[in-house]
């Protein structure tokens, strides 16, 4: 007894695989789909108008009476510098012009008195020529002390920072106590209401086709709250360092909580190119590389073919290359196969 069932067990085992009962496993008919993906990357909501304030004097600077944040009118002030010098030159051109003023006063009476004393005989030319010389002198002296004074008044107001427009204040650039030099932004303020959301977008995600036009926009502190936005600039440059490249998108409509500076998500939807995906169950490793187990459609025999991966994801694997679309390919029960073994879809077994 024993002797006939070895005998029959070896019987089994010298028939081909084609005689052996065909293996029940689960087949997927190659294709190729294009599969929308989305994109999403961290950005930050600034002004669409950014605008440096400055003095046009260097000092030190006195008061920031602003907060990053404040509304302000046109008009109001912004930051004031020390002001002790200024103001004591702007007094001293003030006390200069009524010194000259008051010459020229004298001059001119001198000048009428002698214009009068000739024109009666009472006095020579040469005295009257005198007094208008002395006039004339007067008189441009006088010019200077008012020009002086225009000077010193500017430079006491060049000591004071104010909006120009209404405008929101985005940060402040310097605090009291320090010193400045003429022109050094000490605000920044945006004009207008408008608000951007820019983005360092890796360079192999432009150049792999065209970016979509439209994102989504959610805040991060608010991520109940998403609303929509158009690119509206890709620099030309690229950050070497990073390989990024700068995107600006306008914010079309932005909820009231949105604010500078604040942390958003920018998400975007690429329509893809086709390409062939598989689950990962059906990848065989073979010492050549990845292949995948072919079923003739004709004898369903399977057969190893070497294909190119493009990319490993989460449960599944996209080819580069390697299969034709309708290829039948055994999707599941792969490590129980081997070179002309029989199958049959699972399907067919039920």
């Amino acid at each position: 007894m024993i002797r006939m069932s070895l005998m029959l067990a070896g019987l089994v085992l010298a028939l081909p695989a084609s005689a052996a009962p065909p293996l029940t496993v689960e087949i997927v008919t190659v294709e190729k789909r294009a599969e929308p993906r989305e994109f999403s990357l961290t950005g930050e909501i600034v002004a669409r108008e950014p605008v440096d304030v400055a003095f046009a004097t260097g000092g030190r600077l006195a008061a920031v009476p602003v907060e990053a944040g404040d509304r302000v009118a046109a008009g109001a002030v912004l930051a004031r510098l020390e002001a002790a010098q200024q103001e004591q030159a702007l007094r001293a051109a003030q006390a200069a012009l009524a010194s000259a003023q008051a010459d020229f006063r004298q001059a001119k009476e001198d000048f009428e008195r002698q214009d009068r004393l000739l024109a009666r005989g009472a006095t020579t030319r040469i005295a009257r020529d005198e007094a208008e010389d002395a006039l004339n002198i007067a008189q441009g002296s006088l010019a200077q002390a008012e020009a002086a004074l225009d000077l010193a008044r500017k430079a006491v107001n060049d000591t004071v920072l104010m909006a120009s427009d209404a405008a929101t204040v985005i940060e402040r650039l310097g605090e009291p106590g320090e010193v400045i030099g003429a022109a050094q932004p000490v605000i920044r303020l945006a004009v207008g209401d408008a608000l951007d959301a820019l983005f360092d977008v890796p360079e192999a995600l432009l150049v792999s086709g065209d970016p979509p036009s439209e994102v989504r926009l959610t805040l991060i502190d608010h991520p109940e709250r998403s609303f929509a936005g158009q690119v509206r600039e890709i620099s030309p440059l690229v950050d070497t360092a990073r390989g990024t490249v700068a995107v600006t998108v306008s914010v079309l409509e932005p909820p009231d909580v949105a604010g500078f500076g604040d942390a958003v998500v920018g998400t975007v939807r690429f329509a893809g190119e086709p390409q062939i995906v598989l689950p990962h169950s059906a990848i065989a490793a073979t010492e050549t590389g990845p292949a995948v187990w072919v079923v003739d459609p004709d004898t369903m025999a399977v057969s190893l073919t070497p294909i190119a991966v493009a990319r490993f994801e989460a449960g599944r694997v996209v080819l580069d290359n390697g299969l034709a679309p309708g290829t039948l390919v055994v999707a599941r029960g792969a490590h129980l196969l081997f070179p002309g073994r029989v199958v049959q879809p699972v399907e067919d077994a039920r």
